[in-house]
């Protein structure tokens, strides 16, 4: 570099650093500023010699974390110290924990130490569990610690996402699966919703990068039009509003790209069809003794103007959601006939809505309210010290509780508890206490007797009845689904057909001892194969309960001297077995032998996955299974994100370089209004296709309406893109998906 281009980039980091400051949600103190400063001057020693992948200086990043954990999320001049340390201990030699703890104090040091050992998680590969899901969980372990290591994990990973570009498309891909599986959910938990938004996108246009962008062009072009409606809109209440003398503002929001993606997945339509692209916000002053009061004012504001829909009415003001969200979302008709969410909250709620954890502490006035991010990292902490759940089961459990809607129940003594929607008695019972769970023999939900499996609805009282004598069974595990419920249950079990087990190795024991074998390591790995299970404790377990008996054990000794023979022969039929899955495959294969893989395009034998049956022309990648060799998914598969996030280094790239001499079977799905002629008019379509040939097609009517699958064997993609598109035109269609 040039002494010019050195002035310039010193200019540069002074610039970034002066902004800093100024943004800074909380009013910093001049002991503030002389903490950040002091941060800011070991960060720029601690990084001297290190640049990014782009090739610029490395202090660029901490800078740009620490601004982003100060403007976007408020965090306090400790947090924004610790963000341009976040990675000094870990990239220089100079500085140690200890030397952090010196010179900044304790907090700060324990906070620097958390995202360390985040960053430098153990490297050692255990091919059957997944190192990213276990450095996850080890990552959440660190709420111990303190909660804005993660806050500040999340900012880190987000500027790592804003800057990507010059990165390998592998090694993008494989980080932007991550941050949708992980990062994104966690954000929103935490009640950072305009980062688990910027997350979501960002991770989408480095996963499907033509429909990202294909997205992202459409919303565009119809940027100019969507103005417009929300001025037409806002202007039909402002009146109203006006002569109630309400302090308000009326803000358009767009939908993210991420999620117009998925309700077009969910609901089978294109990007025309989705009819709430935008969301309108009204933010209103209020004290808050007055808040409830006027949300609802505004909302007989809004509904005398436009027509509700009443199903689409979400009330988090009384009850928030765990995150501490609050608003009022209702969903009206608008001018032109379109449906439009209208969200209502006050400057309060909008705080907390778009800051989450800082604005929560901001508004907090003594501690009178339950603090829900603390009840949260200790429901948490409950599932991280569970040793025996399998890091991937753990990654699955959690994120079905991120995500999962709400529903508010009350205990008997009228006492709210909110659990995720879907839940059942049993969930409730375990929520309210282990032991009750575990004790659980009954339940009555508004003083009727229901099974432990009801599901159940917002507003329901539910009375859990115990008793001394009752105990997890097996089928617990298919009545209970909050992550919380099923590893207690699961550790129960476990430990109950552990006893069990070390009775029936007892008994086993005086059984073979009459039958004159002596019970070690060989005779048990012959009774385990002879009885065809998994493992010795599967053996104990069986003798121990019953099922394993004298008589058995009598013609397992009387086979024994033919057992040699027997494990002969069952090798060799296994072979024939063998053998014959691999001609199958063979056929598999010689079906589908335009797949190439890795960057040395390969010709490997794969199998195609059941999940999302992808089809030439499709966007698809590899995933190399433990028992089935290379099966091939298509990169929206449903199961991608886990796969991708949690076993990077099984993926292989994956892609087709001739389909024009294969044929594949799609299953298309229509609905729509029945008239006479319409299956006539369907078959006639996919007739005069000249290259799609019906396999099947099967159609009903109810009531009017009609649904049918039709079953087609295409040569690729595009074909099948166009059938698509002439189905859609046929008068009284409602939606034509491929399936």
């Amino acid at each position: 570099m040039t002494e010019e281009d050195i002035e310039k980039e010193n200019a540069a980091i002074t610039k970034a650093y002066k902004e800093l400051l100024k943004v800074s949600y909380t009013t910093l103190s001049d002991d503030d500023k002389k903490l950040i400063r002091k941060a800011f001057d070991v960060a720029i020693d601690g990084h001297k010699d290190q640049r990014r992948k782009s090739g610029e200086a490395y202090i660029f990043h901490p800078l740009a974390v620490a601004k982003i954990v100060a403007q976007e999320i408020g965090l306090d001049a400790t947090s924004i110290a610790a963000a341009l340390l976040h990675d000094v201990v870990e990239d220089s030699p100079d500085y140690t924990v200890k030397d952090i703890e010196k010179l900044f104090g304790k907090t700060i040091a324990t906070i620097v130490d958390g995202l360390t050992k985040i960053s430098s998680l153990s490297k050692e590969k255990d091919m059957n569990v997944s190192l990213q899901a276990e450095n996850f969980r080890k990552m959440l372990l660190t709420l111990n610690d303190d909660v804005r290591v993660i806050i500040i994990k999340i900012a880190d990973r987000l500027h790592n996402m804003q800057t990507m570009e010059s990165m390998r498309p592998d090694k993008q891909e494989k980080i932007a699966s991550e941050t949708l599986y992980i990062y994104a959910p966690l954000a929103h938990r935490i009640g950072l919703y305009n980062i688990k938004t910027e997350l979501e996108d960002l991770g989408l246009k480095y996963t499907e990068p033509d429909v990202y962008n294909d997205l992202f062009d459409k919303i565009k072009e119809s940027k100019e039009e969507q103005d417009t409606y929300i001025e037409e809109f806002s202007e039909v209440i402002k009146t109203s509003l006006n002569k109630e003398n309400f302090e308000y503002t009326i803000k358009g929001r767009p939908k993210s790209i991420f999620s117009i993606r998925k309700k077009m997945l969910k609901q089978g339509v294109s990007f025309d069809e989705v009819y709430d692209k935008f969301a309108i916000r009204i933010i209103y002053k209020s004290d808050e003794v007055n808040e409830k009061f006027f949300a609802w004012k505004i909302y007989s504001v809004v509904t005398d103007h436009f027509r509700p829909n009443p199903i689409r009415l979400r009330d988090w003001i009384s009850s928030p959601k765990s995150t501490g969200y609050e608003a009022l979302h209702i969903t009206v008709m608008g001018p032109k006939g379109r449906w439009v969410e209208v969200q209502i909250r006050s400057e309060r709620m909008n705080e907390i809505a778009e800051k989450g954890y800082a604005a929560h502490y901001k508004y907090k006035q003594g501690s009178e309210k339950e603090d829900n991010l603390e009840s949260w990292i200790n429901k948490l902490q409950e599932a991280l010290e569970n040793p025996d759940i399998n890091a991937v089961d753990f990654v699955e459990q959690f994120k079905l509780n991120l995500y999962s809607q709400e529903i508010f129940v009350f205990t008997p003594t009228g006492e709210l508890k909110s659990l995720p929607k879907g839940a059942t008695s049993l969930d409730f019972a375990f929520n309210i206490h282990t032991e009750v769970g575990m004790r659980t023999r009954g339940a009555k939900v508004n003083g009727k007797l229901v099974p432990l499996s009801h599901e159940l609805q917002s507003g329901d009282q539910v009375d859990i009845l115990t008793s001394e004598s009752a105990k997890p069974n097996a089928n617990w595990l298919d009545y209970a689904t909050t992550a919380r419920a099923r590893s207690k249950i699961k550790s129960a079990l476990r430990e109950d057909k552990k006893r069990i087990g070390e009775d029936g190795k007892e008994i086993l024991r005086r059984k073979l001892k009459q039958l004159k074998i002596t019970l070690n390591e060989a005779s048990t790995n012959e009774l385990v194969n002879y009885f065809k299970l998994r493992t010795s404790l599967d053996l104990f377990y069986r003798v121990g309960i019953g099922t394993i008996d004298n008589t058995m054990l009598k013609n397992y000794a009387t086979s024994r001297s033919n057992v040699l023979m027997s494990f002969i022969k069952n090798k060799i039929s296994r072979k024939t077995v063998i053998n014959k899955e691999e001609l199958e495959k063979e056929e598999v294969t010689a079906k589908y032998d335009s797949l190439v893989f890795g960057k040395e395009e390969e010709k490997l034998d794969y199998k195609i996955s059941n999940c999302c049956n992808p089809i030439p022309g499709d966007d698809v990648f590899g995933f190399l299974t433990v028992n089935e060799g290379i099966k091939v998914h298509k990169k929206n598969c449903p199961n991608a994100l886990s796969l991708q996030s949690n076993y990077a280094y099984r993926i292989m790239l994956a892609k087709w370089v001739d389909s024009s001499q294969q044929e594949f079977l799609a299953q298309i799905r229509i609905t729509g209004i029945d008239h006479i002629g319409l299956v006539s008019d369907i078959t006639s379509i996919v007739s005069d296709n000249m290259h799609v040939n019906m396999k099947s097609l099967s159609f009903e009517s109810e009531d009017g309406l009609f649904s049918g699958k039709i079953s087609v064997i295409v040569k690729n993609n595009t074909i099948i893109k166009k059938l698509l598109e002439k189905l859609k035109k046929i008068n009284g269609i409602d939606k034509v998906t491929r399936v």
